[in-house]
């Protein structure tokens, strides 16, 4: 649109770059990570502007894990991955309504509910930047993965929570730690995949590599192969679930973490007892029947961050053996993720027993049969022991067995639609609203009131910029576009979907008020240039 203001955008401390007829602010990756300073300084977070930059960084092909792995496969009985999933929603509740985390409200708030939490929640999310070294440090060889929001890493910055951000670019760029700790990717801004509208789900992705090459550089984001989706959320609609596993593949994922009850063998059963403990290949096929295929490692059980914080997955890798893949075995493995702060069990007693898990394995000799290891690392010491993708077993979103059943060989769109309307009124067990480790919790019941708000920015912000960027992609560096985008990010983080009517979806409220003026401050013309009268 180059009659509106976004043409005359100006970052105050910004370089400047011509693109087309538009001077747009500059916006750079770098492979270090910046100062403190210019972080707690930036007023919008760096969820865009480089799309292409990223999207041929992380495409690049070959393995990211295998030249820095001290583990021998051959060796390996079991193993397991533990993930430790952060978050903390961003909300306008700052003292003059500016949007801040939700870590600093309980900060400046400590005699509300249980926000004396905040500083040992804080403590969470930098302490893993001490235990790791210092279980090197004993001889011992620890793996961790680190989930963290979007949003979170925003706020860090926001915060000048130095200490913390400072432990998570070590625990992200130092080369000692790079065959201890894997990042997975996520959404920037917590949405639950299943709501969020299809366009968007690539808009979260790609936001959220962003920020996370702004704050630890290009190699960083280069090695972030996984994905854990917020609430282990994993869509079953056809059409949400291939755009996601569709995004993911172009976005650089190779693999994700699912629920073991969000899916199913392709003929509608659910998983084996030993499929539970090998790599699978998530198969999304389109209401139109077009398919992408992601490979995903399986979660056990449900939401009790008991389970990783007492190292569950530690015993109980130690009661399983090597199976049968393709022409070779393999070591079975544990793949667990819980919140990384929440809950006394996590706070607490977490570190000892993490210690304690890797101080029993280094204890054994230096051919352990069970071991710590990470997704990404796993899956390439697999294929250079020639296992292929192809001998995984094939998986889908469960209940859908029961659809392609209905809509039989041939689906089209409308076939799709109307045999998920005859299921849903003859089967009380079916259900397109997908499934996560919160299988109790609904993010849709009793949420209108959020929900229509936010498909109705998200159609607004795509009948804006869509053409613009289309024409011009440097339309997204513009603090207008980046302005838009995060409230809309934020509008679907998942936290204003859970605690029910209130101050949360007041929240909600202000952010879709907000969302809608940043729009209509792009769609406002640009300001009549005026030009002095010569000097008879």
């Amino acid at each position: 649109m180059r009659g509106s203001s976004l043409a005359r955008e100006r970052g105050p401390a910004a370089a400047m770059m011509r693109v087309g007829s538009m001077v747009l602010p500059s916006v750079t990756m770098s492979n270090q990570a910046p100062s403190n300073q210019a972080l707690s300084k930036q007023a919008l977070p760096p969820i865009a502007g480089c799309e292409a930059e990223i999207l041929a960084l992380v495409q690049q092909p070959g393995p990211v894990a295998l030249a820095h792995t001290t583990l021998n496969l051959e060796t390996i009985r079991s193993g397991f991955a533990c993930a430790l999933h952060m978050h903390q929603p961003t909300i306008p509740a700052g003292a003059q309504g500016e949007l801040i985390s939700h870590l600093q409200y309980m900060l400046e708030h400590p005699g509300e509910g249980d926000n004396h939490n905040a500083e040992p929640f804080a403590h969470c999310y930098k302490r893993l930047g001490s235990l790791i070294p210092q279980l090197i440090e004993e001889g011992c060889n620890p793996r961790i993965m680190l989930d963290y929001s979007g949003n979170l890493l925003w706020g860090l910055g926001q915060m000048g929570r130095h200490d913390c951000v400072e432990a998570l670019q070590r625990l992200a760029c130092d080369p000692a730690l790079q065959p201890h700790v894997e990042w997975l990717g996520s959404f920037w801004g917590h949405a639950v995949a299943p709501s969020t509208p299809i366009p968007d789900l690539k808009l979260q992705i790609l936001a959220w590599q962003h920020q996370f090459a702004a704050l630890f550089g290009r190699e960083a984001l280069q090695r972030v192969k996984g994905f854990s989706p917020p609430e282990l959320h994993l869509p079953n609609h056809p059409d949400t679930l291939f755009a996601l596993v569709k995004a993911l593949r172009e976005c650089g994922y190779r693999w994700l973490l699912v629920q073991e009850h969000s899916v199913e063998t392709l003929d509608g059963n659910g998983l084996s007892q030993e499929q539970k403990y090998l790599p699978n290949t998530l198969v999304a096929r389109s209401s139109s029947g077009e398919t992408v295929c992601i490979t995903a490692l399986i979660k056990t059980q449900g939401s009790d961050t008991k389970l990783v914080g007492q190292m569950q997955p530690y015993h109980e890798a130690l009661g399983l053996g090597r199976q049968s893949l393709g022409t070779t075995t393999v070591p079975s493995l544990v793949s667990q993720i819980a919140d990384g702060e929440n809950g006394g069990v996590m706070m607490n007693e977490f570190p000892p027993a993490y210690l304690q898990a890797h101080r029993s394995i280094a204890s054994a000799g230096h051919a352990p049969a069970t071991v710590a290891i990470n997704g990404t690392e796993y899956l390439e010491l697999l294929a250079a022991a020639g296992v292929q993708s192809a001998d995984f077993q094939a998986i889908q979103a469960v209940h859908q067995h029961k659809l392609w059943q209905r809509v039989g060989s041939l689906p089209t769109p409308a076939a799709t639609e109307t045999a998920i309307a005859a299921l849903e009124a003859s089967d009380p067990a079916f259900s397109m609203a997908g499934a996560s480790w919160t299988n109790n919790l609904s993010w849709v019941e009793g949420y209108a009131n959020v929900l229509e708000p936010m498909q109705s920015l998200s159609a607004r912000f795509h009948q804006l910029f869509d053409p613009l960027v289309a024409e011009d992609p440097g339309v997204t560096a513009t603090p207008r576009y980046r302005e838009a985008l995060l409230h809309l990010l934020l509008l679907e983080t998942s936290c204003f979907r859970y605690w029910g009517q209130g101050t949360w979806t007041d929240y909600a409220r202000e952010i879709h008020r907000r969302g809608e003026a940043a729009i209509a401050s792009a769609l406002a013309p640009a300001p009549a240039q005026t030009t002095a009268a010569p000097t008879p």
